[in-house]
């Protein structure tokens, strides 16, 4: 199903055949984030993310927009912990051409002084939009409680006093440190020939060079009490969101995690959003995620409550949880979880875009793609069993993180305390 391939210099390539497909999705990964940033330098994985666009050694700023969007195409990119990913989608007789703006804009970006200090003012304005808007602030917050004095509890688009700092020669080092063909992947999805795939991009990048690449730091530190953190604002509603260490990518456990997520708040049918929102209409908007990283992850439940709510509303996330580890779930309700996150994943695998990330982020983090027919295999031996059991490892009130966002009242904050520090 999934072909992969290594050039000489370290790169690469994974492609999947999808039949009957009109487009092609490509994405370059550079296994390169926010973790691996410095204090000094936060938020330079991002920076360089963004002015990238702004051209490289044989495309303009303008040709590069052009040359995808003019097509009928779509062009982006993201940063996050642990990669920085630079990927399009076009009708497929435009291939060749998307490949070759890509590949000139994640290798040879001109990074210029004067693109350099343009592009600062315009992420110090996103930084900015970040904490204007509580329901993204807030993780932060909680980021920051769950791994303190780490990259990782840091923002991902850096400070105002970090990014102001940059230059443009911070900037084309850390892409020399980083944007090495041995730690990159080019993963592309859609009705491809993994042969011709592999010789068109040799024939581009054989001559690009290895590098060694920095180690990230690990995450070493275990909690063992748990953390608050109280963000007064003047808002209309309270952001709340309350975080524990989970499990890392390839942790034994990973896919019941993701199978007590689901139960918990992983959709419309979940114990949260019943209980919450349905039956006593207490927030709009609740749910619960999970983020599995190389050496750790996390397991987070979020809410936007009205302001008066808050204290409720926590008291009856806490009774879900104690609920879950004192008396499980019941078959029915562990069958229509397990069909769901599995049809999610067929669904989604369905799309040339989203099942060229699946492969390409699976290959930088396993060395290798996990078959769809595997993970159904995986998800079959978990028992009900298996949701308790690890339901009372994660859930553990000593390593609570509960971060909240709004005008909250001394009254509030003293009664929330004492909910999670007991």
């Amino acid at each position: 199903m999934y072909k992969t391939e290594t050039l000489p210099n370290g790169l690469r390539i994974i492609t999947h055949h999808m039949k009957q497909r009109d487009s092609i999705s490509i994405g370059f990964l550079v296994g390169v984030g926010g973790r691996h940033e410095e204090d000094k330098f936060k938020g330079i994985a991002h920076f360089l993310e963004h002015i990238v666009f702004k051209g490289s050694q044989k495309y303009s700023c303008e040709q590069i927009k052009e040359l995808i969007e003019g097509v009928g195409g779509t062009l982006n990119a993201f940063t996050s912990e642990e990669q920085t990913c630079f990927y399009a989608k076009i009708p497929a007789q435009h291939f060749k051409q998307t490949y070759d703006v890509l590949a000139d804009m994640v290798f040879f970006p001109k990074i210029t002084p004067t693109d350099t200090r343009k592009e600062k003012t315009v992420i110090l304005e996103e930084i900015k939009m970040y904490h204007d808007l509580p329901q993204y602030f807030v993780m932060e917050l909680l980021d920051a409680l769950v791994w303190p004095k780490h990259p990782l509890g840091q923002s991902l688009a850096g400070t105002a006093e970090t990014v102001s700092a940059m230059m443009s020669k911070d900037l084309k080092r850390f892409h020399k440190n980083y944007y090495s063909p041995n730690n990159i992947i080019v993963s592309v999805t859609g009705n491809i020939k993994h042969e011709n795939i592999v010789h068109f991009i040799q024939s581009k990048l054989k001559n690009l060079q290895p590098l060694e690449v920095k180690e990230y730091m690990k995450v070493t530190e275990s909690q063992r009490q748990p953390r608050v953190h109280f963000y007064k604002k003047d808002i209309e509603q309270m952001h709340m969101a309350l975080g524990m260490m989970g499990l890392n990518e390839k942790h034994k456990d990973k896919y019941i995690l993701s199978l007590l997520n689901i139960i918990l708040g992983g959709n419309m049918s979940s114990r949260l959003f019943v209980e919450v929102r349905e039956k006593r209409g207490l927030a709009y908007s609740i749910s619960s995620s999970t983020k599995f990283l190389y050496d750790t992850g996390l397991f987070m439940i979020r809410a936007g409550v009205a302001n008066a709510n808050i204290v409720m509303t926590l008291e009856l996330i806490l009774k879900e949880l104690n609920k879950i580890k004192r008396l499980g779930v019941k078959e029915r309700e562990f069958k229509c979880a397990k069909d769901y996150l599995l049809g999610q994943l067929l669904l989604g695998l369905e799309d040339t875009m989203d099942h060229m990330l699946w492969m390409g982020e699976s290959l930088q983090t396993h060395n290798k793609v996990k078959t769809l027919t595997y993970i159904i295999k995986e998800f079959k031996k978990i028992t009900p069993a298996d949701i308790q059991r690890v339901a009372k490892q994660i859930l553990n009130p000593k390593c609570f993180n509960l971060a909240i966002v709004g005008p909250i009242t001394f009254k509030q904050e003293k009664a929330l305390t004492q909910l999670i520090k007991g």
